[in-house]
């Protein structure tokens, strides 16, 4: 966040609280030790690896570790024995041919000490060169003979002051702001309570002091001022209440499950925790599954926690969109709650996003209200839109009410007559003149996209969205998609029960929003991300293109559908063509399933062919006891061919993914920001 941290949003943004409420730090289920979580090993993974306290694998060890323990040891101890035999007799047998053939008399000696230590190490190279690899002796030394002398050493060998210190400041999460002239504000810090995300944010902020040395004055003073509240997000919120105890923010990362030890599953990948991250969210997510799979528990709930914790640290912000009673977490965890059709909601929704051109906030509006059957109609919708707001843009310098435009479009006299009137007050009359007569003309045919728009604005012209799109200041503060700057915390709940045909125009004209608000940002610097829980309404062939344009902004995306067949079938393909991450929960329809098999394509596997054919060699005797081995047993000798090749074969087919997927597991794909692919991976999503 900065220096400015601590103050409020820009004044722009209409839809922040007006007197903040702080909410108080909970209490911890368990101390949380900084320092040990600070300095937490990270090493570098692929994406989708969640890094902290992570592993690498080696492959090769990985590949000697399938063999288990006790088959391990007892191979290893019977070519130990035999090693033993042969290295004591092996040695007499070289020593007796040495003497048969080239041994002199009466040697040295000194020359029977050398002779004798050179056959016994010889013999002794050739028994473990032979008899180790055999056994795997490297591979028991790795697995059980080293760790534990590591561990004996370390108990008995005391460490040196140096390496006292140096382990010292390793763990001193403050260490950077001693060294650099901040030592006053790391002292304050010591004696605070001091969480993830107070880390996390104070570190930014030092980051920003750090490009200028005039703002390091000002750091150490709110450091010490404040302490641990110090650049505080502007709702006072150092926490979300029941947070899960799954993330990483030092890295922004999300553990959702772990990834299984199978083989379809990538080496890098077995076993290790699985997490999402802005790396791969910037190039969007899509979902696919039935109600009940955890779609909603175990993805979407996770990631919206994630982007609100980042951005009470100062580095996202969220935008959350669902049914009012989908679970995606309390209405604590956010800053603005926009609940359409609900009285009690505190806030309402700028339905043009206070975008500053008329014609692009029509345009998008008239998008978000025609149903898709209706989008042959789109172009000539968008025009009759335009032609009435940007009118009333300029004779009344805002936009028109949800009731102000039914009644333009419906061509009531008197709304006409007033804007007219306002018009010619504004000295405007001339630019749009002809926009208003091509309306009246328009005005009463079979084919009046303004009575399509107006019938479709008439749901939302109902008493209980009273005040929820008001555009004179008389109803709720609206709240503007064009904040996305700010790490603001917003979650939009749907009235899909009471108004489905209106939630979905909501869903759709907020989703093309936040893709046109998060393209156009000048700062850039947080990451803007979207949950949105059904996405089925929220697609349309604009928003598709605007999803590719979101991997340079910054920002991305969480799609969930229930099935593919929500969508109209000429934006499946583009939409998994615009999307870099792609989710299949199990029981997805086989048609479902065979887009992902197809994105996902094929890989090389290793196939082994068995061929039985009788057996018909040999001669007369051999031949004779096949036939009475026949006559007794009733089985025929057989020969047996094996054949191995490599072949194409799809990474996870329709069927697997429709009927082989167990309850709580996803295959996942990712793609990074970077263009780093990671490909389809079976993960357990149940911890």
């Amino acid at each position: 966040m900065g220096l400015d941290g601590a103050r409020s949003h820009d004044e722009r943004t209409t839809a922040t609280p007006r007197t903040p409420m702080p909410h108080p730090r909970p209490p911890a289920r368990a101390p949380f030790d900084l320092a040990a979580w600070a300095s937490a090993p990270r090493p570098e993974a692929d994406p989708g690896v969640f890094r902290q306290e992570h592993r690498p694998l080696d492959p090769d060890r990985a590949e000697a570790a399938k063999v288990p323990t006790w088959p391990l040891l007892l191979r290893a101890g019977l070519n130990a024995v035999v090693g033993w035999l042969a290295f004591v007799y092996g040695t007499q047998l070289v020593l007796r041919l040495i003497v048969l053939t080239v041994w002199v008399d009466h040697p040295s000696s000194t020359a029977v000490t050398v002779v004798g230590l050179s056959v016994n190490a010889l013999v002794l190279a050739v028994v473990i060169k032979v008899f180790g690899r055999m056994g795997r002796w490297l591979e028991v030394w790795r697995r059980y003979a080293l760790p534990l002398l590591s561990r004996t050493v370390t108990e008995e060998v005391p460490a040196t002051e140096e390496e006292q210190s140096e382990a010292a400041r390793r763990r001193d999460p403050w260490a950077v702001l001693r060294q650099d002239g901040a030592a006053v504000a790391a002292g304050r810090l010591d004696a605070e309570v001091v969480g993830d995300v107070d880390y996390v944010r104070i570190r930014r902020a030092w980051e920003s002091a750090q490009a200028d040395p005039a703002f390091l004055p000002a750091f150490v003073e709110q450091v010490t001022q404040r302490g641990a509240a110090a650049f505080a997000h502007p709702s006072e919120a150092r926490e979300l209440p029941g947070r899960a105890e799954r993330h990483d923010l030092l890295l922004g990362q999300v553990r959702l499950g772990t990834a299984q030890d199978v083989p379809k599953n990538p080496l890098t990948h077995r076993s290790a925790g699985f997490a999402l991250d802005p790396v791969v969210l910037g190039t969007s997510l899509l979902a696919v599954g039935p109600a009940g799979t955890g779609k909603t528990a175990r993805l979407a709930r996770p990631v919206a926690e994630a982007l609100c914790l980042q951005a009470l640290a100062g580095t996202a912000c969220a935008v959350v969109i669902g049914a009012a009673d989908a679970d995606l977490g309390p209405d604590a965890w956010y800053d603005v709650v926009i609940a359409p059709g609900d009285p009690a909601s505190r806030y309402g929704l700028d339905l043009y996003g206070a975008a500053q051109d008329p014609d692009e906030a029509a345009a998008r509006l008239a998008e978000a209200l025609l149903p898709d059957e209706l989008t042959a109609r789109a172009e000539t919708a968008r025009t009759a839109l335009q032609q009435m707001v940007g009118p009333f843009h300029a004779a009344f310098g805002r936009y028109p009410g949800v009731r102000e435009l039914r009644a333009l479009l419906a061509g009531e006299p008197d709304a006409l007559e007033a804007l007219v009137k306002g018009l010619r007050a504004a000295e405007r009359l001339g630019s749009f003149e002809r926009d208003l007569e091509h309306r009246e003309h328009q005005r009463g045919r079979a084919d009046d996209p303004g009575a399509l728009l107006a019938d479709r604005l008439a749901l939302l012209d109902r008493p209980a969205f009273e005040g929820a799109f008001a555009t004179d200041g008389t109803g709720r503060p609206p709240f503007a998609m064009r904040v996305l700057d700010h790490p603001l915390r917003v979650r939009v709940k749907l009235p899909e029960r009471s108004h489905p045909e209106a939630a979905r125009m909501l869903s759709r004209l907020l989703v093309g929003q936040f893709v046109q608000a998060a393209g156009a940002r000048g700062d850039r610097s947080l990451f803007a991300g979207l949950v949105v829980d059904d996405a089925s309404a929220a697609l349309d062939a604009g928003i598709v293109r605007g999803l590719q344009r979101l991997r340079g902004a910054n920002a991305g995306v969480v799609l969930l559908l229930r099935t593919l067949v929500d969508l109209p079938e000429a934006l499946r393909a583009p939409l998994f063509g615009a999307v870099g991450c792609r989710a299949a929960f199990p029981g997805i329809a086989p048609w479902d399933g065979k887009l992902f098999s197809e994105a996902w394509g094929t890989h090389l596997v290793r196939e082994t062919a068995v061929t039985l054919a009788p057996d018909t060699s040999g001669g007369i005797v051999r031949r004779a006891g096949r036939l009475g081995r026949k006559a007794l047993s009733g089985t025929t000798a057989q020969t047996e061919s094996v054949t191995t090749r490599e072949v194409e074969r799809l990474r996870w087919s329709p069927s697997d993914l429709a009927h082989a997927l167990p309850a709580g597991h996803a295959v996942v794909s990712l793609t990074a920001v970077s263009g780093e692919q990671v490909p389809p991976l079976l993960v357990d999503l149940r911890g």
